[in-house]
């Protein structure tokens, strides 16, 4: 199996997906994406996916099958898909199926550093974030509702369900916690407000990990 290094950018898998379906030219694979909104799960631009197919070349994942010119357009190298291509493909999806993998979260980043805050900033920020994530959910929604009102198989939503789920588990986390807050159930409460209050110091010893200082980091 090829080190994990050499699978750390989703744009390659895709890539090798849409030479699986036929020869293609990059500007062609950028379309394929972008028409099936893949952009929306992995992040795309013209730039690094001419970038992808160099490197998928050079691995000899893919190769060039032909040139074409098509009237006054410059010439455009076809791609297709190698045997080994194919068997890192296949190897590289099920290795992202099967094996759940340590993601750094920006917002678990925050919620590890949220007595950096003052509660009651931590609290609107999380009611910001509850209201955002209710019009994002609306948004999903009425999506796949227009997906399916379209004939399009479940098959080819399978992702946005997945952020369906995510975003409503993650409203339910915020909700609960900022009423924690709110109603003074979260322990630790009252030490984290004590520290923000008239006179209040932060204990540095027991508290090492929490900055005194917002610019400390």
């Amino acid at each position: 199996m090829p080190p994990r290094s050499t699978r750390s950018n989703p744009l390659a898998l895709a890539v090798l997906t849409c030479f699986l379906e036929r020869p293609m030219h990059p500007y062609e694979v950028a379309q394929t994406l972008r028409a099936r909104a893949k952009h929306e799960s992995i992040r795309l631009n013209y730039g690094s996916l001419y970038g992808v197919v160099e490197a998928l070349e050079k691995r000899q994942l893919i190769r060039a099958r032909e040139t074409v010119r098509a009237g006054r357009r410059p010439e455009r190298t076809i791609y297709e898909i190698t045997d080994t291509g194919l068997r890192e493909m296949a190897d590289w999806l099920s290795e992202l199926l099967s094996a759940p993998v340590k993601e750094y979260l920006q917002f678990e980043a925050a919620l590890s550093l949220l007595p950096a805050l003052p509660p009651d900033e931590a609290l609107a920020a999380l009611r910001q974030r509850c209201a955002t994530l209710e019009i994002e959910i609306a948004l999903l929604d009425g999506a796949v509702a227009a997906a399916r009102a379209h004939g399009m198989p479940r098959l080819f939503a399978l992702e946005s369900e997945y952020v369906q789920v995510l975003r409503r588990a993650e409203l339910d986390y915020v909700e609960r916690l900022a009423k924690d807050i709110e109603s003074g159930e979260l322990t630790g409460l009252d030490q984290w407000r004590s520290w923000y209050a008239p006179g209040g110091e932060r204990d540095a010893d027991a508290h090492s990990d929490v900055p005194t200082d917002p610019q400390s980091c």
